[in-house]
């Protein structure tokens, strides 16, 4: 069976259109019943590739995005399920694409999900087992067919055929901000994303520059912008950052709040808004997009796609409309001042100025780092010749309480055993990150804050860029990906994991376990940290 929106992001003379549904709480509800005659008039339209289908929208519980996306390919119309991590961990993650590759529900758009709000009595425990990047993997690993092991060895299952893709947010304003999303997209490709959708945001200059940054690294992707039909009501919450990821600048809500003062009440101006977005796009040389809004008919959409062919042709002449920066906001690349977009030659950060302090703990951290924690430093020997004496002694008790004692004081030390300090600089994505991203920032940060302690805690990723950039190493947040945590580890010492090879590090550093024979399977070391 062909997969229409496959084909459609595939074929570069064809401009891909998705619609995004938005179900809601409840099985019979009315929001469930709206998406659905939403779907079947998208079906007979024949005029989208595929329906985009939320999972738990606005961290809140809704109906599953997989049962809806079923109901949608009966009705004759690609679905694009919404599939995030943040309500699962790996195993029900990897039960939720057998039972989506069964219902040939091929089409997903990975992301992190955003922060667990509300749920039965109280706020649910958030999950993050996973980041995209893992997710990622474990699609790609199901599309060659997944090896496991058996009792009697290993098992390779039948290869699933998932069109998997993965979300970046160009929006941000400092410069480690923007730079860890383009990190971590270059990771999720690499993980195996098959296209990109853009977060939301309406400046030209940054939809152009997505573009330009896969096109200098040559990467050669799909990318899908993302178009919301943009009231009043939606702009304020996206403008006060209750949206996480989404910007609506100061200038554009005010722009809107004039035009709702409208006899339709703004919507005329909003709809050719998204057309000439679309049109932009086009021009530009998107793949696709993605168009989205509260309560938007099909009608609706069919007049943005009729409307941005018609003004695609002008595409550049709409360019000053979409002249929304944010205050002091970071470009990649340097303006090109005759279209209004992007030259291709990216700004000098060098001499920018850091987006966070360095502060003692990482001066230290660096210190002894340098002088234990590769097996090049000078102590690497000393410490793994200990922790061999240690491992399974009677001071192994004592040993593991005076690391998670120091840790604790000095990184926060959930205990998770499979430490990642040395892959971020020395910030611990375990128990400073809400969300756990072990390769990059989720895309819901701020002007450098977190997105769930706004204005309170700055991202982790804005603290490990600021702290590597400041030695000229920035580039280790791409070189490679960090594993997910295995919780084998949980509350085992984890020098004694590091130095005997039984952590996450082991492969990329070369360091095997000396109570175990060695599988050969070990790589060379990798980046410093």
């Amino acid at each position: 069976m062909e997969n229409r929106f496959a084909q459609s992001l595939l074929d570069k003379d064809t401009m891909s259109i998705t619609w995004e549904l938005v179900p809601g709480r409840g099985a019979r509800e009315k929001a469930q019943e709206s998406a659905l005659a939403s779907a079947e008039l998208a079906a007979k339209g024949g005029r989208i590739h595929a329906l985009t289908i939320t999972d738990n929208p606005g961290g809140n519980p809704a109906i599953l995005a997989d049962y809806l996306g079923m109901e949608i390919l009966k009705l004759g119309i690609e679905p694009l399920v919404h599939f995030t991590c943040k309500d699962k961990n790996r195993n029900q993650a990897e039960s939720q694409l057998y039972s989506l590759d069964r219902a040939n529900v091929r089409n997903l758009l990975v992301m992190t999900g955003d922060y667990v709000v509300t749920g039965f009595q109280g706020r649910p425990k958030p999950v993050f087992d996973l980041d995209p990047v893992h997710t990622l993997e474990l699609i790609t690993d199901m599309n060659k067919g997944l090896v496991v092991q058996g009792f009697k060895g290993p098992i390779t299952h039948q290869q699933s055929n998932f069109f998997s893709g993965a979300a970046v947010s160009p929006f941000k304003s400092t410069e480690a901000e923007l730079m860890i999303q383009y990190n971590k997209m270059k990771k999720k490709i690499k993980a195996g994303a098959q296209f990109i959708v853009t977060q939301l945001g309406y400046d030209a200059r940054k939809f152009h520059e997505v573009l330009q940054f896969l096109k200098i690294h040559n990467i050669d992707i799909p990318v899908v912008g993302n178009i919301y039909i943009l009231p009043f009501g939606a702009g304020r919450i996206m403008n006060q950052n209750k949206l996480p990821g989404c910007v609506v600048t100061d200038e554009l809500l005010a722009e809107i709040d004039k035009e709702r003062k409208a006899e339709d009440k703004g919507l005329s101006a909003r709809l050719l808004r998204s057309a000439k977005m679309y049109a932009i796009m086009k021009g530009m040389g998107f793949a696709g997009v993605h168009i989205g809004g509260h309560n938007i008919k099909y009608e609706q959409v069919e007049y943005i796609i009729d409307k941005g062919e018609e003004l695609s042709a002008n595409w550049l002449d709409f360019v000053p409309e979409f002249n929304f920066p944010q205050p002091n906001g970071f470009y990649y690349f340097e303006k090109d001042e005759k279209t209004g977009l992007n030259t291709d030659k990216p700004v000098n950060i060098d001499k920018r100025p850091l987006d966070d302090s360095i502060g003692f703990t990482y001066r230290l951290s660096r210190f002894v780092h340098g002088m234990a924690f590769e097996p090049s430093k000078p102590f690497f020997g000393l410490m793994r010749s200990t922790c061999k004496a240690v491992d399974g002694s009677g001071v192994e008790g004592a040993f593991h309480k005076l690391e998670h004692l120091s840790k604790v004081m000095l990184y926060d030390c959930k205990d998770c055993g499979d430490c990642a300090l040395a892959d971020l600089a020395y910030v611990c994505p375990m128990s400073q990150c809400p969300k756990n991203q072990r390769n990059g920032a989720c895309g819901g940060s701020f002007n450098g804050w977190c997105e769930v302690h706004p204005n309170k805690k700055k991202c982790i990723y804005v603290k490990a860029y600021a702290r590597l950039k400041k030695y000229g190493e920035e580039t280790q947040l791409d070189s490679y990906i960090v594993p997910p945590c295995n919780w084998d580890l949980y509350q085992k010492a984890s020098w004694l994991n590091f130095f005997l090879g039984r952590d996450h590090s082991a492969k990329r550093f070369n360091i095997t376990d000396p109570t175990k024979k060695s599988t050969g399977d070990n790589k060379k070391p990798g980046a410093p940290a």
